[in-house]
């Protein structure tokens, strides 16, 4: 779920919800602001929302995200990645897959969260957030053959 109600959307549900939103997943924790400006900037110059999903965001990064959604500059919403250790890694993964971003940013990868572009986020045409869940629907692109292989991997795995 949201890590503040300061994204709420629709305080009257309590719940975020965004339309072809841009999603951003790392395993790290986000409490510096430099790491996420360069995705911010951004994403605000394309005006549609951004879904961050990370192990956490706090400190100076959470109050720039909980400002620029206050002040109307951007849609934002930051949610705490799912599950621990090498179960969270899967389904970071996972959702890497359904949503059709290009990375996961963690410690094994040369990439950095302040080198990603919109072009490696992932996309979905609906993202619904409460205090304690958050369901991502549909992928807007069509991504079927990397599904199917990742899949096909998880049943090789099983």
């Amino acid at each position: 779920g949201y890590l503040s109600p300061c994204f709420l959307t629709n305080a009257e549900k309590m719940l975020v919800e965004f339309e072809n939103p841009y999603i951003s997943l790392t395993e790290k924790k986000i409490n510096v602001v430099q790491h996420i400006l360069p995705i911010l900037e951004n994403v605000a110059r394309s005006g549609r929302p951004l879904l961050i999903i990370a192990e956490d965001v706090e400190g100076e990064a959470l109050s720039t995200l909980v400002l620029n959604k206050l002040r109307g500059g951007l849609q934002v919403a930051a949610v705490k990645a799912p599950g621990f250790g090498d179960r969270r890694k899967d389904m970071l993964g996972d959702i890497a897959v359904i949503a059709g971003a290009k990375y996961v940013v963690n410690d094994e990868l040369a990439v950095k969260m302040e080198d990603i572009s919109l072009s490696d986020l992932g996309t979905a045409k609906n993202v619904r957030t409460t205090k304690d869940t958050t369901t991502i629907i549909g992928s807007v692109d069509s991504n079927s053959e990397v599904i199917a292989s990742r899949t096909n991997q998880i049943k090789a795995q099983m």
